[in-house]
């Protein structure tokens, strides 16, 4: 069932609690990836288009308690920015001070609550905790996808005192996910990087049911060169071999197209500027480090994604984070862009990665979800979805 959004219901001048995800990197009290904020400004401003008064909830980091250097002045500062219009933030999230200013707002006004994590009753999803949040407005609405998979007070708890609706990001991330698990243009490719197979088991046996061809690079192919005999020297291993021979089995029955690396650029040590060489993935002597795919890979990965109609792809290919080794990474990255596929891109070192080479605009979806975007592709359910309204029900009030 369709969940309603915030064209589905009236907004006319009321108070519109948005719960947004702005955990945004920060150095020196400086973000340095807005991304997220940018995300949420076609609901923002929908919602100011319908006269509403916005009451912005978001965390930021892991506070144990108040701290200062955790506020979320420098994310109030950046929306106004963004905007051209002021964004108030206020000193606490609940409580008569806050309660007072915003039955005082201005039609149009935004104000941006206090980290929602100095309170600990958030992650406890804590019911009186959620139900005085609550008072502050008229209607919810969640737009932080990336806090989904939580069942906290400001994701889950609140939407037991309001109407809740999704925003626009939302939308579009349970749009674009949805549509790689119940109906995929075919062939449909999906390539996995990153470290270790256990951290995306059941990424991958979910998808295995889905995919046409299932491409994979990063620390989790040794690991999977491994099972299937290979000597992979002192390359990445995850300690749960097993679960690679299971989903290697899994392959076979299913007949998948199931692509691991054909060479390997391999070194002694992960250091910037150490010797490295490219070797057959055969050739790995046992003193070694594989370190990030080789032009054979690059080549065979990119003809399998130019036949997809639908491509996913989540995590890096290689240690991409030193010049030496990211080549894999963005090759595939540029392959990407130029094809006519849809492209959803998760993971944030991915996404990085894209951003880094100026390539966003060139992919049809880049997810924020981080772990919520793993979660729901495992099939899971995830609370701050599952508690928002279905458009029939929505109908009714």
């Amino acid at each position: 069932m369709p969940k309603a959004t915030i064209r589905d219901i009236n907004l006319d001048g009321k108070k519109v609690l948005v719960r947004v995800d702005y955990n945004v990197p920060l150095k020196d009290r400086k973000i340095t990836d807005d991304t997220r904020i940018r995300e949420t400004i076609p609901t923002i401003n929908y919602l100011l288009g319908k006269k509403a008064k916005i009451i912005l909830i978001s965390h930021l980091g892991r506070p144990k308690g108040i701290t200062p250097e955790l506020r979320l002045d420098p994310l109030a500062l950046r929306l106004s920015e963004i905007l051209r219009k002021p964004v108030k933030k206020l000193d606490d999230c609940i409580g008569d001070e806050v309660e007072k200013y915003i039955e005082n707002m201005r039609i149009e006004e935004i104000v941006l609550l206090e980290n929602i994590r100095f309170y600990p009753q958030e992650e406890k999803n804590d019911l009186e905790f959620a139900k005085k949040l609550a008072r502050l407005g008229e209607v919810y609405v969640n737009d932080a996808f990336g806090c989904a998979h939580r069942a906290h007070a400001s994701t889950f708890g609140i939407a037991n005192f309001l109407p809740a609706v999704a925003g626009f990001l939302m939308e579009k991330e349970l749009k674009f996910l949805g549509m790689i698990l119940e109906n995929p243009a075919r062939p449909f490719v999906t390539i996995l990087g990153g470290a270790k197979v256990a951290d995306k088991i059941k990424v991958i046996e979910n998808l295995l049911k889905k995919v046409d061809a299932l491409l994979i690079g990063g620390g989790m192919a040794y690991t999977f060169l491994n099972a299937e005999g290979f000597e992979i020297g002192k390359s990445l291993l995850d300690e749960k071999i097993s679960l690679a021979c299971e989903i290697l089995k899994e392959v076979k029955q299913r007949n998948i197209k199931f692509k691991l690396p054909l060479d390997t650029v391999i070194t002694e040590k992960l250091e910037e500027g150490y010797p490295s060489e490219l070797v057959s993935i055969d050739r790995i002597p046992k003193n070694m480090i594989g370190a990030d795919i080789g032009p054979k890979t690059i080549a065979e990965f990119s003809e399998i994604l130019k036949t997809a109609q639908t491509i996913f792809w989540n995590g890096p290919l290689g240690v991409f984070e030193m010049p030496s080794f990211s080549k894999g990474t963005e090759e595939i990255a540029k392959i990407i862009s130029t094809l006519s596929a849809t492209t959803i891109v998760g993971g944030g070192d991915s996404v990085f990665s894209i951003k880094k080479l100026g390539l966003s605009d060139k992919f049809t979806h880049i997810s924020t979800g981080g772990g919520a975007s793993l979660e729901f592709l495992e099939g899971e359910k995830l609370p701050g979805v599952e508690v928002l309204k279905d458009l029939a029900e929505i109908r009714k009030i």
